[in-house]
């Protein structure tokens, strides 16, 4: 009965955790979410300890990623239903299972490492330890609920401190005032209560401090003002037109209707979804003849979402291609190109894929499979250096981090989003919404279903479409050449926090043993 007791209150935190991202949006949970498996670490064993962190995740994780099912029915893929209800299912368990990992080694080291240790020690470790495990989860491909994540867009005010150290750095203070809230529930003496609400509520007034410090007045009055009218133009095209030819045909119209109405208005820029027109570009095709003419015409540089060539020398399969953006004018070259980095498992390569690869068909009409761009690639424009990222690859900080530090100038995020739940789209929003803030720069965000929009450099959205629409729109946005301490220096602050939990528990180990 104790046990089910624990497991219900790993589980109430996990949910209130889950109920910070959209749909449900309730960000502040999040500074309170953790006390339940704080506490329970505090007092169980390490193999108690690492059930509750599994609870606790698993609830966490599957409610904020629960969107991929979404992705259900595939029928249009040719997968039959249940298959396809399977597929998505497993899919969800094993990205889900993989955060309750997470969570699960977080508590082990809480309740190996840290039951004997001070408070302030305490939540030291406790930090490293979770900003520790999530770094390691970026390097893999199934990274995108962090738990600094749960704070945008919404509590843009606490956010601006992921540009000391990156998302690292709000990950650690949720962690940490969660940490005091849990002490003053389980310590008893209302001297030890009161130090350390006064800790908690300090470090809360001092972020939100720094939050105002980075918010006050017109931010973008700053050097480096250099201005482009940016276009973006919300396709709307369902993914299930993608494999029809009638479906080709939708897409090159509303794309070059788009176009031109931008043009018109007088777009510097014009920017596309991922994918946007799926031919080979730049290739020649006449089902694309429309948009090239009008390019020709108005001569307004566009990102054009597309496949391109693979330029992977190492590529198994001379077929194989690129989910890329050109940045075409109707001349003979192009003016820039980006390669997708971070593929995305099962839609665009399939993990086991002895298993997976004859129940799963391609999204795009090519042949060959989605080759992976180098990831030190970067964008040079006719405005300088920009910083791209498709779809997937908003979740990532260090890939935006790493182009900013070269020099981008403006974030360009292209995504399909079609196929899922809209609150997904929200989610992705959010993603951007981060970036621009870590790297200080102006995000122009365009996706075919939504959501699409433009975001300043305190995560501020300016403009944002609805969903499942088609639209056009146009916004003034600025080029900066400004770096954060984070882009600067990376994420300096988790190697920090280790550093110092080594050195706390290694004296306290000599402590033990000598004292």
């Amino acid at each position: 009965m104790r046990n089910l007791q624990n497991l219900l209150f790993a589980a109430l935190g996990g949910v209130l955790m889950g109920l910070t991202p959209d749909p449900f949006s309730q960000w502040w949970l999040a500074w309170i979410a953790l006390i339940p498996l704080w506490m329970l670490a505090q007092k169980l064993k390490v193999k108690e300890a690492i059930a509750m962190g599994a609870m606790w995740g698993f609830c966490y994780h599957g409610m904020a990623l629960f969107w991929i099912t979404t992705v259900h029915p595939m029928e249009w893929m040719g997968v039959p239903w249940w298959t396809s209800f399977w597929i998505a299912t497993l899919v969800w368990l094993l990205i889900t299972s993989w955060g309750a990992v997470l969570s699960g080694l977080w508590a082990a080291g809480m309740s190996l490492f840290t039951q004997k240790l001070n408070v302030t020690s305490r939540v030291v470790i406790a930090c490293a330890m979770f900003s520790g495990l999530e770094t390691v989860w970026s390097w893999g491909p199934l990274y995108w609920t962090a738990l600094g994540f749960t704070q945008s867009p919404h509590d843009l005010l606490l956010l601006q401190i992921s540009r000391i150290s990156g998302q690292q750095t709000m990950t650690a203070a949720i962690v940490a005032i969660n940490g005091l809230f849990a002490e003053i529930l389980l310590h008893r003496t209302w001297a030890e209560r009161r130090r350390y609400a006064i800790a908690a509520i300090s470090l809360l007034i001092a972020i939100a401090g720094y939050g105002l410090w980075e918010m006050q007045g017109d931010r973008m009055a700053s050097s480096n003002r250099q201005a482009i009218k940016a276009g973006i133009i919300q396709g709307n095209f369902p993914n299930a037109l993608t494999v029809k030819p009638r479906g080709w045909e939708i897409a090159v119209n509303n794309y070059t209707k788009g176009y031109e109405k931008l043009a018109q208005s007088g777009a510097e820029m014009i920017v596309t979804p991922e994918t946007a027109i799926s031919f080979l570009y730049p290739n020649y095709d006449a089902r694309r003849e429309p948009f090239d003419l009008a390019v020709k015409k108005y001569r307004v540089p566009v990102w054009l979402g597309g496949f391109g060539t693979t330029r992977n020398p190492n590529a198994e399969d001379p077929n194989n291609y690129t989910n890329s953006l050109f940045l075409i004018d109707g001349s003979d070259k192009i003016l820039g190109q980006y390669d997708k980095v971070r593929l995305v498992p099962v839609g665009e390569y399939i993990p086991f894929k002895p298993i997976l690869g004859s129940l799963i068909k391609r999204l795009s009409p090519l042949r060959g499979e989605v080759d992976a761009g180098s990831s030190e690639q970067l964008v040079d424009t006719p405005w300088g250096r920009f910083i791209v990222g498709i779809c997937y690859e908003s979740a990532y900080p260090a890939t935006f981090r790493f182009q900013t530090a070269a020099g981008g100038r403006l974030i360009l995020s292209a995504s399909n989003n079609s196929h899922f739940a809209s609150y997904m789209s929200a989610q992705h929003h959010a993603q951007d919404v981060a970036r621009a803030i870590e790297s200080d720069r102006w995000a122009v965000r365009a996706t075919n279903t939504g959501y699409s929009g433009f975001v300043d450099p305190n995560g501020r959205t300016i403009w944002l479409s609805d969903v499942n629409t088609y639209e056009t729109h146009m916004e003034t946005v600025y080029l900066r050449d400004t770096k954060t301490l984070y882009v600067l220096w990376g994420d300096w602050l988790t190697p920090l926090l280790c550093i110092s939990s080594i050195a706390i528990y290694t004296k306290h180990r000599l402590t033990e043993d000598f004292g």
